[in-house]
Protein backbone atom coordinates (compact mmCIF):
# COMPACT_ATOMS: atom_id res chain seq x y z
CA UNK A 1 0.00 0.00 0.00
CA UNK A 2 1.07 3.54 -0.93
CA UNK A 3 0.76 6.18 0.79
CA UNK A 4 1.10 10.12 -0.50
CA UNK A 5 1.41 12.84 2.19
CA UNK A 6 2.14 16.23 0.84
CA UNK A 7 5.26 18.14 2.29
CA UNK A 8 5.95 21.81 0.63
CA UNK A 9 3.75 21.14 -2.10
CA UNK A 10 6.09 18.49 -3.01
CA UNK A 11 4.08 15.14 -3.03
CA UNK A 12 6.01 12.06 -1.17
CA UNK A 13 4.99 8.70 -1.61
CA UNK A 14 5.55 5.81 1.20
CA UNK A 15 5.18 2.04 0.61
CA UNK A 16 6.79 -0.64 3.07
CA UNK A 17 6.36 -0.73 6.76
CA UNK A 18 9.60 -1.66 8.10
CA UNK A 19 11.56 -0.03 10.92
CA UNK A 20 13.98 1.73 8.84
CA UNK A 21 13.43 4.33 6.75
CA UNK A 22 15.12 4.99 3.19
CA UNK A 23 14.41 8.24 1.47
CA UNK A 24 15.32 8.20 -2.23
CA UNK A 25 16.61 11.33 -4.40
CA UNK A 26 16.59 10.67 -7.67
CA UNK A 27 18.47 12.80 -10.04
CA UNK A 28 17.87 14.51 -13.91
CA UNK A 29 15.58 13.89 -16.05
CA UNK A 30 13.96 11.42 -13.50
CA UNK A 31 11.56 11.20 -11.22
CA UNK A 32 10.70 9.11 -8.29
CA UNK A 33 9.54 6.04 -10.47
CA UNK A 34 13.12 5.53 -10.93
CA UNK A 35 13.42 3.56 -8.10
CA UNK A 36 10.21 1.48 -8.71
CA UNK A 37 12.79 -1.60 -9.08
CA UNK A 38 14.24 -1.23 -5.51
CA UNK A 39 10.98 -0.31 -4.10
CA UNK A 40 9.92 -3.91 -4.90
CA UNK A 41 12.49 -5.67 -3.44
CA UNK A 42 12.68 -3.51 -0.09
CA UNK A 43 9.28 -2.59 0.91
CA UNK A 44 9.01 -5.63 2.42
CA UNK A 45 11.62 -5.10 5.15
CA UNK A 46 12.06 -1.15 4.94
CA UNK A 47 9.88 2.19 4.86
CA UNK A 48 10.54 3.21 1.74
CA UNK A 49 10.13 7.27 0.94
CA UNK A 50 10.58 8.74 -2.31
CA UNK A 51 9.67 11.72 -4.39
CA UNK A 52 10.00 13.86 -7.98
CA UNK A 53 12.31 16.75 -7.21
CA UNK A 54 11.08 19.80 -7.17
CA UNK A 55 10.55 21.31 -10.50
CA UNK A 56 10.83 18.24 -12.09
CA UNK A 57 6.69 17.53 -11.94
CA UNK A 58 5.72 19.01 -15.29
CA UNK A 59 2.12 19.29 -13.56
CA UNK A 60 3.60 21.75 -11.11
CA UNK A 61 5.08 25.93 -11.96
CA UNK A 62 8.45 26.08 -13.78
CA UNK A 63 10.48 27.60 -11.18
CA UNK A 64 14.45 27.01 -10.11
CA UNK A 65 15.50 26.08 -6.67
CA UNK A 66 19.01 26.71 -5.41
CA UNK A 67 20.99 24.39 -3.22
CA UNK A 68 19.66 25.41 0.09
CA UNK A 69 16.04 25.42 -0.54
CA UNK A 70 16.34 21.72 -1.95
CA UNK A 71 18.66 20.73 1.42
CA UNK A 72 15.89 21.99 3.56
CA UNK A 73 13.04 20.50 1.54
CA UNK A 74 15.03 17.20 2.04
CA UNK A 75 15.30 18.09 5.74
CA UNK A 76 11.54 18.25 6.13
CA UNK A 77 10.53 15.42 4.51
CA UNK A 78 12.87 13.40 7.06
CA UNK A 79 11.24 15.25 9.61
CA UNK A 80 8.34 14.35 8.38
CA UNK A 81 8.54 10.46 7.28
CA UNK A 82 11.41 9.55 10.19
CA UNK A 83 9.60 9.12 13.09
CA UNK A 84 12.30 10.94 14.99
CA UNK A 85 15.06 8.57 13.87
CA UNK A 86 17.49 9.04 11.64
CA UNK A 87 17.04 7.15 8.08
CA UNK A 88 19.38 5.70 5.34
CA UNK A 89 19.79 7.59 2.12
CA UNK A 90 19.28 6.26 -1.45
CA UNK A 91 21.07 9.06 -4.05
CA UNK A 92 21.70 9.14 -7.61
CA UNK A 93 22.57 11.93 -10.32
CA UNK A 94 21.96 15.19 -8.45
CA UNK A 95 20.14 13.84 -6.16
CA UNK A 96 23.59 12.85 -4.92
CA UNK A 97 24.68 16.25 -4.98
CA UNK A 98 21.77 17.34 -3.13
CA UNK A 99 21.52 14.47 -0.35
CA UNK A 100 25.27 14.69 0.52
CA UNK A 101 25.18 18.14 1.04
CA UNK A 102 22.07 17.34 3.27
CA UNK A 103 24.53 15.32 5.48
CA UNK A 104 26.86 17.36 5.13
CA UNK A 105 24.36 19.27 7.06
CA UNK A 106 22.31 17.39 9.14
CA UNK A 107 24.99 14.38 10.34
CA UNK A 108 22.61 13.25 12.85
CA UNK A 109 19.67 12.10 10.71
CA UNK A 110 21.29 9.94 8.48
CA UNK A 111 22.68 6.45 9.49
CA UNK A 112 24.02 5.50 5.96
CA UNK A 113 24.30 6.14 2.55
CA UNK A 114 23.89 4.38 -1.06
CA UNK A 115 25.34 6.99 -3.58
CA UNK A 116 24.91 6.09 -7.16
CA UNK A 117 27.65 7.07 -9.61
CA UNK A 118 28.15 10.47 -8.29
CA UNK A 119 31.54 10.78 -5.94
CA UNK A 120 33.13 13.69 -5.39
CA UNK A 121 32.39 15.12 -8.60
CA UNK A 122 34.78 18.61 -8.32
CA UNK A 123 36.87 18.30 -5.80
CA UNK A 124 40.56 19.05 -6.39
CA UNK A 125 41.31 15.09 -6.41
CA UNK A 126 38.99 14.92 -9.23
CA UNK A 127 41.49 15.19 -12.28
CA UNK A 128 39.52 14.81 -15.58
CA UNK A 129 41.49 14.27 -19.58
CA UNK A 130 40.96 17.74 -21.20
CA UNK A 131 38.41 15.57 -23.67
CA UNK A 132 36.30 14.65 -20.77
CA UNK A 133 36.12 17.80 -19.57
CA UNK A 134 35.17 18.90 -23.07
CA UNK A 135 32.09 17.03 -23.29
CA UNK A 136 31.30 17.58 -20.05
CA UNK A 137 30.94 21.32 -20.06
CA UNK A 138 29.22 20.86 -23.50
CA UNK A 139 25.98 18.67 -22.34
CA UNK A 140 25.75 20.81 -18.84
CA UNK A 141 25.43 23.81 -21.00
CA UNK A 142 23.74 22.83 -23.28
CA UNK A 143 21.06 22.14 -20.64
CA UNK A 144 21.83 24.90 -18.70
CA UNK A 145 20.49 26.80 -22.05
CA UNK A 146 17.77 24.76 -22.27
CA UNK A 147 16.54 26.50 -18.88
CA UNK A 148 17.42 29.76 -19.83
CA UNK A 149 15.30 29.81 -23.41
CA UNK A 150 12.27 27.28 -21.95
CA UNK A 151 9.36 26.95 -23.97
CA UNK A 152 9.02 24.12 -26.46
CA UNK A 153 12.33 25.04 -27.88
CA UNK A 154 13.90 24.26 -24.82
CA UNK A 155 12.26 21.26 -23.60
CA UNK A 156 13.42 19.65 -26.83
CA UNK A 157 16.70 20.67 -26.16
CA UNK A 158 16.59 18.64 -22.89
CA UNK A 159 14.73 15.49 -24.52
CA UNK A 160 17.47 15.84 -27.33
CA UNK A 161 20.22 15.37 -24.49
CA UNK A 162 18.35 12.90 -22.37
CA UNK A 163 18.18 10.82 -25.58
CA UNK A 164 21.60 11.37 -26.62
CA UNK A 165 23.01 10.31 -23.03
CA UNK A 166 20.48 6.92 -22.79
CA UNK A 167 18.36 8.16 -19.94
CA UNK A 168 15.84 5.61 -19.31
CA UNK A 169 12.72 8.55 -18.60
CA UNK A 170 9.84 8.60 -20.79
CA UNK A 171 10.64 11.76 -23.23
CA UNK A 172 6.84 12.61 -22.43
CA UNK A 173 7.81 13.75 -19.11
CA UNK A 174 11.29 15.39 -19.93
CA UNK A 175 10.88 19.24 -20.00
CA UNK A 176 13.42 21.99 -19.28
CA UNK A 177 12.47 22.42 -16.16
CA UNK A 178 14.53 20.13 -14.85
CA UNK A 179 17.53 21.32 -16.14
CA UNK A 180 17.80 24.58 -13.63
CA UNK A 181 20.33 22.59 -11.23
CA UNK A 182 23.11 22.75 -14.55
CA UNK A 183 21.48 26.66 -14.61
CA UNK A 184 22.34 27.49 -11.32
CA UNK A 185 26.12 25.60 -11.60
CA UNK A 186 27.34 27.50 -14.17
CA UNK A 187 25.60 30.57 -13.82
CA UNK A 188 27.95 30.64 -10.52
CA UNK A 189 31.02 29.01 -11.73
CA UNK A 190 31.29 31.10 -14.71
CA UNK A 191 30.77 34.56 -12.74
CA UNK A 192 32.65 33.45 -10.02
CA UNK A 193 30.43 32.74 -7.60
CA UNK A 194 30.64 30.58 -5.19
CA UNK A 195 28.25 27.34 -5.08
CA UNK A 196 28.00 27.41 -1.25
CA UNK A 197 28.32 23.88 -0.82
CA UNK A 198 30.16 22.12 1.92
CA UNK A 199 33.85 19.86 1.12
CA UNK A 200 32.46 16.22 0.70
CA UNK A 201 33.54 14.14 3.75
CA UNK A 202 31.01 11.18 4.30
CA UNK A 203 31.67 9.13 7.92
CA UNK A 204 28.65 7.28 8.34
CA UNK A 205 28.84 3.80 6.29
CA UNK A 206 28.52 4.49 2.45
CA UNK A 207 27.68 1.78 -0.46
CA UNK A 208 29.06 3.36 -3.83
CA UNK A 209 27.85 2.37 -6.63
CA UNK A 210 28.82 3.40 -10.47
CA UNK A 211 28.86 2.66 -13.91
CA UNK A 212 32.21 2.79 -15.59
CA UNK A 213 30.82 2.54 -19.71
CA UNK A 214 31.01 6.31 -20.17
CA UNK A 215 33.28 9.02 -21.02
CA UNK A 216 34.21 9.80 -17.59
CA UNK A 217 33.70 9.51 -13.86
CA UNK A 218 32.06 11.01 -11.66
CA UNK A 219 34.64 10.30 -8.85
CA UNK A 220 37.91 10.58 -8.10
CA UNK A 221 40.24 7.48 -7.61
CA UNK A 222 41.63 8.78 -3.97
CA UNK A 223 38.33 9.35 -2.84
CA UNK A 224 36.84 6.05 -3.63
CA UNK A 225 40.04 3.93 -2.50
CA UNK A 226 38.88 6.06 0.96
CA UNK A 227 36.15 4.66 0.70
CA UNK A 228 37.00 1.27 0.58
CA UNK A 229 39.30 1.32 2.47
CA UNK A 230 36.76 1.62 5.55
CA UNK A 231 35.42 -1.66 6.41
CA UNK A 232 31.64 -0.46 7.07
CA UNK A 233 31.64 0.81 3.43
CA UNK A 234 31.50 -1.32 0.27
CA UNK A 235 32.37 0.16 -3.85
CA UNK A 236 30.99 -1.63 -6.67
CA UNK A 237 31.13 -1.26 -10.55
CA UNK A 238 29.22 -2.22 -13.24
CA UNK A 239 29.70 -2.49 -16.77
CA UNK A 240 26.65 -0.15 -17.20
CA UNK A 241 26.78 3.96 -17.83
CA UNK A 242 25.01 6.22 -15.34
CA UNK A 243 21.85 4.85 -14.44
CA UNK A 244 23.39 1.43 -12.70
CA UNK A 245 20.25 0.66 -10.99
CA UNK A 246 18.06 0.74 -13.73
CA UNK A 247 20.48 -1.15 -16.09
CA UNK A 248 21.51 -3.91 -14.04
CA UNK A 249 18.91 -4.12 -11.45
CA UNK A 250 19.19 -7.50 -10.21
CA UNK A 251 22.80 -7.16 -9.36
CA UNK A 252 22.08 -3.95 -8.00
CA UNK A 253 19.31 -4.99 -5.99
CA UNK A 254 21.27 -8.48 -4.55
CA UNK A 255 24.21 -6.28 -3.28
CA UNK A 256 21.86 -3.28 -1.77
CA UNK A 257 20.26 -5.71 0.05
CA UNK A 258 23.43 -7.47 1.14
CA UNK A 259 24.76 -4.16 2.52
CA UNK A 260 21.62 -3.11 4.61
CA UNK A 261 21.29 -6.73 6.22
CA UNK A 262 24.90 -6.25 7.59
CA UNK A 263 24.88 -3.99 11.01
CA UNK A 264 27.53 -2.59 12.20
Amino acid sequence: MTEKIQVEDVDVYVEGMGDETIVMVHGWPDTYRVWDKQVEVLKDRYRCVRFTLPGYDKSKPRRAYDLKEIVQLINTIVDTVGNGKPVTLMLHDWGCFFGYQFYMNYREKVTRIIGVDIGDAGSKEHVLSAKVKAFMFGYQMWLAAAWKIGGKLGDAMTRKMAKLLHAPGEPGSITSSMTYSYYWKWSHVLTGRSLDHLPLEITCPLLFMYGENKPGMFHSTPWVEKIASDKRNRVEPFQTRHWVMIEAPERFNNIMLDWLGKKD
